[in-house]
């Protein structure tokens, strides 16, 4: 496979691509490149804000499978760092509403009808726990080496570069009559929202219903619930249980999900391709919205410095001139800047001070947290303005 690269802007390409992909869950060498972002710099590397540069950038290429319809990070050379972020409200608040809605369906009680007792995590490298929730209705964590009656995967599986090997320790932590809860965000809801941005170094593969239910039957499970959320556009967790093994099903739920997403496309390369198109929409966007405000005069700045955000305003050439600074709740990403843009991170209290005309949100889930956190921001006469990739201006508050 063999494909130049061109950037946003359509000028000369940047490199030609030969190397072979071999898919990270079956292994095959067939499928097609659906989403090319160029040379990127790492999404989880901030450096100092007095760094000057220039910051390493690596090929970042969304690859899907022919033979599994996996949709893979082609290739990552990159070295993880610390990661630096803080939890949103959002994410917290789905965590509660999720570990309600498995209690509801009957996921917590053993074949038996008995109350589940241990629990197994394998958590996301950027934070965040069930573990506080599953504590306060009984379940303990798992004594190490044994198997759990629950075991829960929070975006984490996508994480690691060996997927085969990545389920199959997942799949190998739950005891006999055990259910493994996988969350993810699905393919689906990031094709439907252009979310092209979703791609970053460090994030191996992302999955679609289908492909995902496929991959839990080579390893012996079988689907039985199906939840969706709202979170990041369109978050699923699964429960699996190992074939053949009793207990509560919703099988419909699945089986809604599979169909919708099927119809959806998401196993079509040329649907999963479209998020090609969204990237330049996207970012020459961004690039116009802020320089019109530059040139009428309305000060700016930003909010979260997230993963997301770095291919954003890497791809539309955005730096100080368009955007001052970004301001960000995790104290680590303070003082710091973003790779490849010389944009500074600042803190949340800088927000306050300087009064900006809008504030420029890069994750959409946050808006009603930061509204509540921050606000000055409207009361003052500004406004904010969501980005997660398309750019709009949020709705007045009720």
């Amino acid at each position: 496979m063999t494909r130049e690269v061109s950037d946003s802007h359509g000028r000369a390409p940047l490199r030609s691509v030969s190397e072979p992909v071999t898919c990270r869950w079956c292994g095959s060498t067939e499928g097609t490149l659906v989403l090319d972002l160029g040379d990127q710099p790492a999404a989880d590397h901030f450096p100092a804000a007095d760094d000057p540069g220039p910051d390493p950038v690596h090929p970042l290429r969304m690859w899907m499978c022919a033979g599994c319809g996996l949709a893979n990070l082609a290739e990552d050379p990159t070295t993880p760092e610390e990661p630096r972020g803080a939890e949103p409200q959002a994410m917290v608040d789905q965590a509660r509403d999720a570990v309600a809605r498995v209690q509801a369906a009957g996921l917590l009680n053993g074949p038996d009808g008995g109350s589940r007792r241990t629990v197994t995590e394998f958590g996301s490298p950027h934070g965040g726990s069930w573990l506080d929730l599953l504590d306060a209705v009984g379940l303990a964590p798992v004594a190490e080496g044994d198997g759990a009656d629950l075991v829960i995967d929070c975006f984490g599986l996508m994480h690691d570069a060996d997927q085969a090997a990545g389920l199959a320790r997942r799949a190998d932590a739950v005891a006999p009559e055990g259910t493994l809860l996988l969350q993810f965000h699905t393919l689906a809801a990031i094709v439907a929202d252009g979310g092209w941005n979703a791609l970053r170094h460090g994030h191996f593969a992302y999955y679609s219903t289908p492909v995902l239910v496929r991959m839990l039957a080579a390893v012996g499970f079988e689907p039985t619930h199906a939840f969706r959320f709202d979170l990041y556009g369109g978050t699923v967790l699964l429960a699996a249980r190992r074939t053949g093994v009793g207990g509560p099903t919703d099988l419909p739920s699945v089986e809604q999900l599979v169909s919708a997403e099927l119809a959806a496309g998401v196993l079509d390369p040329e649907v999963v391709g479209r998020l090609e198109a969204a990237t330049a929409a996207s970012a020459d966007a961004l690039a116009s919205h802020l320089a019109a405000a530059r040139d009428a005069g309305r000060s700016v700045l930003g909010y979260a410095a997230a993963s997301r955000a770095v291919p954003l305003l890497n791809r539309a050439r955005i730096g100080p001139d368009l955007l001052p600074a970004v301001a960000d709740g995790s104290p680590g990403k303070q003082g710091r800047r973003f790779p490849g843009v010389p944009v500074p991170i600042v803190a949340v209290d800088e927000v306050v001070r300087r009064g900006p005309d809008e504030v420029v949100l890069f994750v959409t889930d946050l808006l009603d947290e930061m509204r509540g956190r921050i606000p000055e921001v409207e009361a003052g006469g500004g406004r904010w303005v969501v980005v997660d990739p398309a750019v709009r201006e949020a709705e007045p508050r009720a």
